[in-house]
């Protein structure tokens, strides 16, 4: 069963706010105005709208909270407990992939009589901790109780395809909570941040070891992200015929490899059915598993613990050799983003009502709430499987023909909408860019476009498609033909 997660926590079994230190000196209650961006006409904004979360002061006079708190914010205030003055605040920092932020105040009497938190370690399972807050909209902070019941490897709901290790409470769920920091032993052991739709009483936490990754990456002025090896894996090794045919000796335990991504860090390195036995100093088990933290998990998180550019020494198999082989941590990320995309406006081109946009999963999710499965099958398919589909070393994006602007010159364009391009008089498409740079030249007499899955091109006549384009800019209000994606 898919499991629904909601981006917001607090806990249950409320005590006592005697028993806990006065936590007004170090959280605070943040107020959000936001303004996503609409990825089916993407010259456009959609509106606004209001939020309420919390964040808690660190060192260096620095707020930490939630990524999805500011996502797409175009206004952002602080207020302390029980002081009516607002104080505006601004991004300094944000990891969309850890759903993690740093908020920063210019007016430094914010910070007088603070007190900055510290953070701590991985709490032990079974351990009671403490969550502070302003859920349901509250005007003063929360305290309440909950019991670490798990702490795992899951999907990080904000970007929807980043995985991290979690800390799983049986925790309720109330809006406004999200970024508050839950405590155990006067330390941050955790930031509150999204809970389960299915269960009542299941929250989790992002432990310290991802929010210690996180500022440790930004000291050099810059967030780089979490890195990967660019590989995908498979835990076959519980079969021993497997073993045979991949001629490993019987009591080998790891982890086979199933395709490496073009570009990655492990392309020139790794192969498909290499297994991996041990990375760095932990051996890998048939799961894919390593001692770590005092407990199993996942052997990425083994790779989590380096920043991008970080080495990470592998062991593993290949047709009966053992090997061993040095690679970098590197961003690693796929072509098509799998993960959702905040804060910046996207690119598009508009040429002769044609209106041309980068494949992500911000464009497919208009589909609605079951958007994987009403998507058309072209674009399924290659949200599926671009890894896989993509030979193409140079290629930058996927771009797609998401919106025809009905006129004339298009007007028999229909069938070639929601599919990606291919080639532009037989140049390759890798970009936004290429397909603005395509259509600047006026020398050619057609342009033919070549889509991917149709053997039949779209030729359009290219000084009629220029005498047309302003026109249909002007009845469409698109103010720009191009704009290919330059940060705001």
């Amino acid at each position: 069963m898919k499991k629904m997660f909601l981006i917001i926590m607090t806990c249950t079994m409320a005590i006592s706010y005697a028993d806990v230190p006065d936590m007004s000196k170090s959280v605070v209650m943040i107020q959000i105005v936001k303004q996503g961006y609409d990825y089916t006409t993407p010259w456009k904004q959609n509106s606004t709208n209001g939020g309420v979360g919390t964040g808690f002061i660190i060192a260096g006079n620095k707020i930490l909270t939630n990524a999805h708190n500011i996502s797409d914010s175009r206004y952002i205030i602080v207020k302390k407990e029980n002081i009516a003055k607002k104080y505006p605040a601004f991004v300094e920092f944000v990891g969309h992939d850890c759903d993690l932020a740093i908020l920063k105040i210019s007016d430094e009497s914010f910070f007088i009589q603070t007190i900055p938190l510290s953070i701590g370690d991985l709490p032990q399972v079974h351990s009671v901790v403490s969550t502070f807050g302003f859920p349901m909209g509250g005007q003063h902070i929360s305290v309440t109780e909950g019991v670490v019941s798990r702490i795992q490897t899951d999907i990080y709901v904000h970007s929807g395809a980043d995985s991290h290790l979690v800390v799983q409470t049986d925790a309720a769920i109330n809006p406004g909570n999200s970024g508050g920091p839950v405590m155990q032993n006067n330390k941050v052991i955790g930031v509150a941040f999204q809970g389960l739709r299915q269960a009542d009483n299941i929250g989790y936490m992002i432990p310290t070891t991802v929010i210690k990754h996180f500022l440790a990456d930004i000291n050099d002025g810059r967030y780089d992200s979490f890195g990967s090896l660019g590989i995908s894996l498979f835990a076959g090794l519980h079969s021993d015929s497997y073993k045979d045919y991949l001629k490993l000796p019987k009591d080998t335990e790891g982890i086979l490899v199933t395709s490496v991504m073009l570009n990655s860090s492990a392309e020139n390195v790794l192969q498909k059915e290499d297994v991996i036995t041990k990375v760095d100093d932990y051996a890998i088990d048939n799961d894919g598993m390593i001692a770590i933290y005092g407990t199993k998990h996942f052997l990425s998180e083994a790779i989590e613990q380096k920043q991008i550019g970080e080495k990470s020494s592998i062991t593993f198999w290949r047709a009966g050799e053992l090997k061993t082989a040095e690679l970098t941590v590197q961003l690693n990320r796929p072509v098509l983003e799998y993960a959702r995309l905040y804060d910046n406006p996207p690119g598009y081109v508009c040429f002769a009502g044609l209106t041309f946009i980068s494949a992500s999963r911000n464009f497919l999710e208009t589909w609605g709430e079951e958007w994987l499965m009403d998507i058309p099958h072209t674009l399924r398919y290659l949200f599926s499987n671009s890894q896989q589909l993509n030979e193409d070393p140079l290629l930058k994006e996927y771009v797609i023909l998401s919106e025809i602007l009905p006129d004339e010159i298009n007007a028999y364009a229909g069938d070639f909408a929601n599919k990606p391009i291919e080639s532009i008089n037989d140049v390759p498409i890798r970009s936004l860019d290429d397909l603005k740079k395509a259509f600047e030249n006026k020398d050619a007499e057609f342009y033919i476009l070549k889509f991917m899955n149709s053997e039949r091109p779209l030729p359009i006549e290219a000084k009629k498609a220029h005498q047309r384009n302003d026109s249909i800019l002007k009845k469409y209000n698109v103010p720009t033909w191009a704009f290919t994606g330059e940060k705001i």
